[in-house]
């Protein structure tokens, strides 16, 4: 599936009520101060929801930043222009 990177960039602005212009490759668990566990949660179902997809156990632990969330998706699939 070919998406748009601001879809996910929105994603991820929406779940931590953020501005979508400072989601970047350098947006983490670090960087957000919102990022917390249930937060994490949040952006794990809305990531399924938005892209249609289910994430592994081990995928959920992984996603502690922006370029490892893409590398991710990536790997169902969904490819960013």
């Amino acid at each position: 599936m070919q998406v748009s990177e601001d879809q996910l960039k929105q994603v991820l602005a929406d779940v931590f009520a953020i501005d979508v212009a400072s989601v970047d490759d350098m947006t983490s668990v670090d960087t957000i101060k919102e990022w917390d566990s249930l937060k994490h949660l949040t952006l794990v179902l809305a990531l399924e929801q938005r892209f249609n997809i289910t994430l592994s156990v081990e995928q959920t632990v992984e996603i502690l930043n922006y370029p490892l969330i893409k590398a991710v998706l990536g790997e169902h699939g969904i490819k960013f222009n």
